[in-house]
């Protein structure tokens, strides 16, 4: 089983004389976060090119990866996050229950960003700074900053924030669309605290689906790579041979050596442009829970007489689940109902689904085509904004 690990650094610190576990989980999240990232707009994005081999040199004439961080490592931050939580101590005596008081403890985390503005935008993990009462950044030249977070995204895992501050150095971005494994790619962030860290690796692979790794509640197609990232990278930059960012490094394996993940720059750039316009990203949502059609799973299902089922298409992504006053719900679509195409596109896995209802529009209909009791049917379901995660 794959545990996936956010990778920013956590600590608690008590404020009621007790010291207390962090509470604050991903729902569902089996990964190591790293750090926060952060973006930036460019228009020119040239395509892939030859990456040069890491080799040692001397004089005036440095490895690319020299380059790389002499041109843009002084764009990347550590990201310093706090929030002051309550807790209740209670007491096995039931009669000294009654006198429990309320606690408070500070939950510390650290991440990595990069600057994408020279104003003060800077781009993120919005699990850095999920919940933070205050955010601290500081530049590679060792001046802080009061943080303020203008937007963050948990289903891309996306946040950006602004700092006031004006001449700073900016990271180019580049265009994860042209990404080719095998490319030569450099992280640099703050892991476990070691500032201005930098590794470097390959891409290892491009679109690992967010269930691939086992971040089941994120709606992000993954970029791999075996560059060294580790707790306090999260929201660092993944970047090219010429030094433009590909990615923003998020997850790892835990237990696992050279599997990091990182967010395609493509995907936090759109992302980070909706926060920074109305601080809140709208995620189209159905209500349903799904499960890609094998040839295993279609046998069992009808075999088995408490299902009522008889599947006849061999391919499709079968509904196990309506949310009640959903709009699937709304629309007539019930469990059991096998997806065969959304807008007369063919669809046979879950993440075909996902990234077809990820690109429409709330409020748009979609037209379904679904086998139900070995007929063929379409409804029109109208995409609503993704409900707010409940927190606790």
């Amino acid at each position: 089983m794959l545990q996936l690990i956010l990778i920013s650094g956590v600590a608690v610190v008590s404020l009621g004389g007790c010291s207390f576990p962090p509470t604050k989980t991903l729902d569902g999240q089996r990964n190591d976060p790293l750090s926060q990232v952060e973006t930036q707009n460019i228009n020119d994005r040239s395509p892939a090119v030859t990456n040069p081999v890491i080799t040692s040199s001397s004089g005036d004439n440095p490895n690319f990866v020299v380059a790389v961080v002499q041109k843009v490592g002084d764009g990347v931050v550590r990201i310093d996050a706090s929030r002051i939580v309550q807790s209740r101590g209670v007491p096995r005596d039931p009669f000294l229950r009654r006198f429990a008081n309320s606690q408070q403890r500070v939950e510390r985390g650290s991440g990595s960003g990069f600057i994408i503005n020279s104003s003060g935008k800077i781009l993120t993990n919005s699990h850095v700074v999920d919940g933070a009462d205050s955010v601290t950044v500081t530049l590679k030249d060792g001046r802080t900053f009061d943080g303020k977070v203008l937007g963050e995204d948990p289903v891309t895992d996306v946040a950006v924030i602004k700092i006031e501050a004006n001449n700073l150095p900016v990271l180019p971005l580049g265009n994860s669309d042209t990404l080719k494994p095998g490319e030569a790619v450099i992280a640099i962030g703050n892991p476990l605290g070691l500032n201005n860290t930098v590794t470097s690796g390959i891409l290892s692979a491009i679109g690992r689906s967010s269930s691939d790794i086992g971040a089941s509640d994120k709606r992000v197609d993954y970029i791999q790579t075996d560059a060294a990232i580790n707790p306090g990278n999260s929201g660092g930059p993944l970047l090219n041979s010429r030094g433009e960012v590909i990615g923003m490094n998020t997850a790892i394996i835990r237990g696992a050596q050279g599997l990091g993940f990182a967010i395609p720059i493509n995907t936090v750039e759109r992302i980070s442009q909706e926060l920074i316009a109305k601080g809140r990203v709208d995620h189209p949502y159905l209500g349903i829970q799904m499960l890609t059609l094998t040839p295993d799973i279609k046998a069992s299902i009808n075999r088995d007489p408490r299902n009522g089922l008889n599947l006849r298409a061999d391919q499709g992504v079968l509904l196990v689940e309506i949310v009640p006053r959903s709009p699937a719900s709304v629309a007539g679509l019930k469990s059991g109902d096998l997806i065969q195409s959304i807008n007369n596109q063919p669809v046979t896995k879950i993440e075909e689904v996902q990234n077809l209802v990820q690109n429409s529009r709330i409020g748009i209909p979609l037209e379904i085509q679904v086998e139900r009791n070995g007929q063929l049917i379409s409804l029109e379901v109208s995409p609503a904004p993704l409900p707010a995660r409940r927190q606790g």
